[in-house]
């Protein structure tokens, strides 16, 4: 729909960005044409995109709904997992769906190593070579965390929905989230300075903040089975 709007140099005005509540109401309100078909053909197009929204929130209202029957652990993991910059709970979701319990790895590069956000080696004798990442793990969990990984871009803050997604976490969990912040950030600073390409330092930047997800991961985990053990 926006490609077919630029093409009929259908702009809105200064500050309304795309996909935006303002953009839908300037399509709706103000876009129309007098050709029939190019008006059949927005037309098709909005009801399209409205159908996408709805189903989007069906399918978000599905997996909370599932997410509320897990195990009390793996509920307690998805919620911590939260209080990290650029996890809400789909993401939470999806990635300890991916992994179940973080505590089978007994290192945080074993993780990185599940999602194949480790840089591939040839080794021949004394010399090593370092190339790209392997993308041998599990492409799932790596899309999830490198989407996670662009809010890493922006300086450290705890705005309303973060710290909404924080209020029932434990203290230890919040520090954990804003360390990531404050090393993730710097990480995604040196690296573009260096003129490394954005794509690649986000992938560097989700290699760590997969680390940051298995301390948090590990943390509640423990705390979930002291728990038991105290009321055993």
């Amino acid at each position: 729909m926006n490609k077919f709007l630029l093409r009929h140099g259908r702009r809105p005005a200064m500050g309304v960005k795309a996909w935006t509540m303002k953009y839908l109401e300037w399509v709706r309100r103000e876009v129309h044409f007098e050709q029939k078909a190019q008006e059949a053909t927005l037309l098709d197009y909005l009801h399209e995109v409205e159908h996408a929204a709805l189903r989007i929130a069906r399918l978000d209202g599905a997996i909370e709904e599932a997410a509320k029957g897990a195990p009390p652990q793996m509920r307690a993991v998805i919620e911590a997992l939260q209080a990290l910059r650029g996890v809400a709970h789909i993401s939470a979701v999806t990635i300890v769906a991916e992994l179940g319990e973080l505590s089978r790895f007994g290192r945080a590069r074993q993780l990185m190593g599940y999602g194949g956000i480790v840089a591939s080696e040839n080794s021949s004798g004394e010399r090593t070579r370092r190339g790209n990442i392997t993308k041998t793990g599990n492409a799932h969990l790596r899309r999830v965390v490198i989407e996670a990984a662009w809010a890493y871009r922006h300086r450290p803050a705890v705005g309303g929905g973060l710290r909404k997604r924080q209020e029932n976490v434990s203290e230890e969990v919040k520090e954990i989230a804003w360390k990531a912040q404050q090393r993730l950030h710097e990480r995604y600073r040196k690296l573009v300075a260096k003129g490394k390409n954005k794509g690649v330092v986000v992938t560097a930047v989700g290699r760590e903040l997969l680390g940051f997800i298995w301390a948090i991961g590990i943390k509640v985990e423990t705390a979930q089975k002291e728990s038991l053990q105290r009321a055993a």
